[in-house]
This record gives C-alpha cells, structure tokens and sequence, in this order.
C-alpha cells in the first residue's frame, strides 16, 4: 500500500455523472466526493447498472462530467493536453480489439506511441521497456505469437502489459476480469497487485468480483443508489456498506468471511 505521506493521485469533487441529450440530462450518480492514493490497487464495485463504468469513462475524460472537479495530480484533468494524458493514464475499456492481427510484442509496443518520434520508431529504451512490461506479466515466451491466436486470459494480460510499456502513473481498466474463468479472474486480479506493489503505480479497475477484491485490493470504491463511498475493504465491512449492496431476498453479506452467499 502506498506511504500515506504521497499525494492524492485523483481527487474528485461535487461530481455528477452521466449524459446529456438534446432534451434531457441523465443523471447517473451525483454528487461524488472522492480521493484515491497513489501506489494503490483499488476497485470500483456496485450493482449491475449503478454508473461504475460511467465514472470510470468520466474520470478517463471518454466523456464529460456533468458537474464537477476531477483533479489528476492536483491538475484539472481537462486541463491536460492529449500528449500529457498519454504519458500520465493509460486504459484498458471493453471494447472488441481491433489489431487482433499483431504479434504480442508489436501490441504491447503500441503503448509507446506517446513516446516514439512521428515514424513511429523504437529506440533501445522503447524496447527495454517493452521487454520488462513481458516479463511483468509472464508473456515473454508468448512475444512472437499473433494476438488470435490468444486466450482471452492472455490477452488480458497482453492490453494489462500494453499499458505497464505506456509507462503511466495511472492504469485504469473497466471490467478486467470479464469473459474468465474463475482461476484466471483471480490470476489477473492477483497480477494488478504484484504490479501495483512492485511499481507503485496506481491501478483502477470496475469489476463484479467483490469478494475477490475485498481479498486484494488496498482501497475500494462502493457505488450504491445513495451514495459512492471509499475506504479500505476492512472498514467497509465493519460500516456495513456492502450489505446495502444487493436486494436482501436472495443473497446476503457474510461479515466474518468477508464474502455474498445465497440464501437458503
């Protein structure tokens, strides 16, 4: 865990999300008050529909607050110039991978783009870098593969090692863990750990897997319908806030184990 004397890496205030149309503003969530550390693993959770991939999209600035601060570093985040946002946030989203026809080496060097001159270039240092981000996550003899020919886990960890080569200060993934098996959920899961504790950067992730990060992560975020709180896992369970998770008829929040079961 990060030494409480770092800086805030985000702080959020008075913010409200969600979107605008031409008629009509939908708010998602409002009025969130956040800090978040530096050199932390930290998980956005909430139920199905909440707004964490919203926040996440805001706080990357994919789209704009509806109201609000959001400071990365002490600086406005839609104060940065494109340029600096690459050398500062790197992202992992959702969507469908579209140079599925790249080697592992050639995507993961993609995230030195910020870095390259216009043609794109490689120097040793690009490369050295690229190297370590292989090592980092085990896909060293995998380098010479084409992305297809990939496992969904390993291509996982390829974007997870794609944004370690951006080299940022802030890695943010929305839903990491999604289309795994169990085993490889808490692999990666377990992988944004290491990083965060070998690297000191900061990792944020959204994820359905609440019982798993209550197991890893160092500070957690727990949207609900009335409000967006953080803290470490440990307190969180004393306040409560989890129980206030899901609808009480199916499943419930177990206290001593720290884990959701089904009713019987």
């Amino acid at each position: 865990m990060a030494n409480s004397a770092f800086k805030h890496i985000i702080q959020i205030k008075d913010l409200d999300i969600g979107y605008k149309t031409k008629s009509k503003t939908y708010r998602v969530s409002e009025g969130i008050n956040l800090n978040l550390n530096k050199g932390e693993l930290i998980a956005i959770v909430g139920a199905n529909g909440i707004g964490k991939s919203t926040l996440l999209r805001t706080l990357a600035t994919i789209q704009d607050p509806l109201k609000g601060t959001i400071l990365l570093n002490d600086k406005p985040v839609q104060s940065y110039t494109a340029s600096e946002l690459a050398k500062t946030m790197s992202l992992v989203l959702t969507e469908q991978l579209m140079s599925k026809n790249l080697t592992v080496f050639e995507l993961i060097a993609l995230g030195r783009q910020p870095y390259t001159n216009w043609i794109g270039s490689l120097s040793e240092d690009d490369i050295d870098i690229i190297e370590n981000a292989l090592q980092q996550t085990n896909l060293t003899d995998l380098s010479k593969r084409k992305c297809y020919e990939l496992s969904d886990g390993q291509l996982q960890k390829v974007m997870i090692a794609r944004s370690l080569a951006q080299n940022t200060d802030l890695i943010i993934l929305d839903e990491p863990t999604t289309h795994l098996d169990m085993y490889h959920k808490a692999y990666i899961l377990k992988l944004l750990q290491r990083i965060t504790q070998t690297t000191n950067k900061t990792i944020l992730f959204s994820s359905h897997e609440i019982d798993l990060a209550i197991q890893l992560c160092d500070t957690m975020v727990v949207m609900t319908e009335d409000a967006v709180v953080t803290n470490t896992p440990c307190k969180l369970i004393e306040a409560g806030v989890f129980e206030q998770l899901f609808p009480k008829d199916l499943i419930a929040f177990d206290q001593n184990t720290g884990r959701f079961i089904v009713k019987k």
